[in-house]
């Protein structure tokens, strides 16, 4: 599954929230369990982001990305023809 997350991310077919949500079904963490233990973060926070409807600091976003050592940073957009 770690190989599915990294291969996403690296061809952009999968996004962030996507990703958050990959990451934590590696681990078995629910989205609480997730939010508190590993990235001791609010879990609201990590709700909203997955869901689509939070708005996280780029610190939150670094602390979701890094127990996977992905970083967050700006990427070339794949243009589709």
């Amino acid at each position: 599954m770690k190989m599915k997350l990294y291969e996403g991310v690296e061809s952009g077919t999968l996004d962030m929230r996507g990703a958050s949500r990959l990451m934590r079904k590696i681990l078995g963490y629910s989205q609480k369990e997730y939010a508190e233990k590993v990235l001791k973060i609010a879990p609201r926070v990590l709700i909203d982001f997955e869901r689509g409807t939070g708005n996280p600091t780029l610190e939150t976003l670094q602390k979701i990305g890094s127990p996977f050592g992905l970083e967050t940073g700006f990427v070339k957009k794949q243009q589709h023809e």
